[in-house]
């Protein structure tokens, strides 16, 4: 290294990074040979983990080092540059040089500067973020990528939106650095969806003319097929194959779970649509399951607010109205808070409380609430968290929807659930005693039509009037019971 002050200082990340590394080779040790496992949980394990999240946050300041010098590297040249010199020949000189200083290609390089000119530019919560190491690159890359299609306001909206506590919309729950990357990309895709100035109807619209299947060759004689579908059908798709899957299982059965659904898709392709060794017909295909909810205004027309697909997010109100009228097979009325879009009360006529105890769950975490796990509703399983037989109930604040996985980790091991409140899914205490968060959804009130009139939705339904003075409607009209606490949504699974 040319500067002095550079190398100084990274020669003092480099013995701090030793003297940590000396810690891990020495941790754990005592007079015997072996220490007791209370010393090693509380001394080996937690120096361990204390390792592992301080090099977290310290991977993060560099991340945002890196960043910032590539953009001040490219500005610099710029600034030197002789005048008239062509623009893009000067790029491609930067991105080369930034290449050969981290030893990466010329494409990775050019979107490291690109995502850096961003997050320099345009996002400085998430550079913050990044700097403080309270959000790792991958988070900040989600954000980049989700801001980019946005104008700067919008861009603004979504940064404060999860980066700043004093937004009076920002996201409630786990915070964004506590949360995987690949949650949050959700999470900041989801928001993007419902705030995007351009309406979920056109873009969908444009997307559907992109849709196509894709091959690729890969290792060891195998491929990737992929396709780029409507949600609504690659959400059935998914889930059907999951639910045959599924069924197949058995002690009998060696194959895995993902092996099951790789053989399953490939056999409804080329085949029968059972899996080879399987006679057709052994295993009842089942219905592929769709759990949508529908702001009630957007269902009847009045206004275009978009439903939220399980599993993946906003969808169109035109693809919900289409599922809920081509084969809804099962409904819950879900009385939701309207300063926020919480769900208050799930309907219970005619289902047996069980029943709806289980919608309630899949509408309040959306997911597996352990930590990070993204294996959505339809496949969880309900679950005590205080035992029935220690006195535990069966209430909501009492039960927890993990995936399979997750339920076994919760009874195989020392891994033990924190009950939900009435704001928040359950929590998870590990092996080490460390509490960590489930994420909760990220709601939203509901959005009302401009001219809530008689006939406002186009379809010979009346819409209920708003009382002067309040956001609420007063009156039960069309089998819709919409009162003073707050407004309906529906909850279903389709075909």
């Amino acid at each position: 290294m040319g500067n002095a002050a550079v190398a100084k200082a990274y020669a003092e990340i480099i013995a701090a990074i030793a003297v940590l590394n000396s810690v891990l080779s020495g941790a754990g040790r005592s007079g015997s040979e072996v220490a007791p496992e209370a010393e090693l949980l509380d001394g080996l394990g937690d120096r361990c983990l204390d390792i592992l999240s301080g090099a977290a946050g310290v991977e993060a300041r560099m991340a945002a080092l890196k960043a910032r010098a590539a953009v001040k590297f490219a500005d610099t040249v710029q600034a030197v540059a002789s005048p008239g010199a062509p623009v893009q020949a000067q790029e491609m000189a930067v991105t080369a040089e930034v290449a050969c200083a981290l030893t990466i290609g010329d494409r990775a390089a050019g979107a490291l500067l690109n995502q850096s000119q961003m997050l320099t530019t345009a996002l400085p919560l998430t550079l913050s973020a990044l700097q403080a190491g309270n959000i790792s690159w991958q988070h900040a890359r989600a954000m980049v990528d989700e801001a980019a299609t946005l104008d700067p306001a919008g861009a603004a909206a979504l940064e404060a939106h999860f980066l700043d506590p004093d937004e009076p919309n920002a996201a409630a729950g786990c915070p964004a650095g506590e949360m995987p990357a690949s949650r949050f990309r959700h999470r900041a895709r989801t928001w993007r969806e419902r705030h995007h100035t351009e309406s979920i109807e056109k873009r969908h619209a444009k997307g559907v003319l992109d849709r196509r299947v894709e091959y690729a060759p890969d290792q060891d004689g195998m491929a990737w097929l992929s396709a780029y579908l409507p949600a609504d059908q690659a959400a059935g798709i998914w889930n059907r194959s999951t639910a045959i899957a599924r069924g197949l299982q058995g002690p009998a059965e060696p194959r895995t779970l993902t092996q099951l659904r790789a053989d399953v898709f490939a056999a409804a392709i080329l085949g029968s649509g059972n899996p080879a060794r399987h006679e057709p017909g052994q295993v009842p295909p089942p219905r592929a399951h769709v759990l949508v909810t529908v702001p009630v205004f957007s269902l009847l027309g009045a206004t275009e607010e978009p439903a939220m697909l399980d599993g993946y997010g906003p969808i169109p109100a035109s693809m919900a109205r289409a599922l809920v009228a081509n084969g809804a097979d099962s409904f819950y009325r879900v009385l939701v808070d309207p300063r926020d879009g919480a769900p208050l009360e799930i309907g219970r006529a005619n289902y047996r409380p069980t029943k709806a105890m289980r919608n309630w769950l899949r509408l309040r975490d959306g997911k597996c609430p352990f930590p990070g796990c993204s294996n959505h509703s339809l496949d969880n399983e309900a679950d005590h968290l205080l035992a029935w037989a220690k006195g535990g109930t069966t209430g909501v604040s009492n039960l927890g929807q993990p995936c399979p996985k997750h339920h076994r980790l919760r009874h195989t091991s020392a891994w033990k659930p924190t009950p939900g409140t009435k704001n928040e899914p359950p929590g998870w205490i590990s092996p080490t005693g460390r509490h960590y968060k489930s994420e909760h959804q990220d709601w939203e009130p509901p959005h009302w039509p401009t001219e809530p009139n008689p006939g406002a939705c186009g379809n010979g339904r009346q819409l209920p009037a708003r009382r002067e003075g309040s956001g609420d409607p007063d009156f039960v009209h069309t089998g819709l019971s919409l009162g003073e606490d707050g407004v309906e949504r529906f909850l279903h699974s389709t075909a």
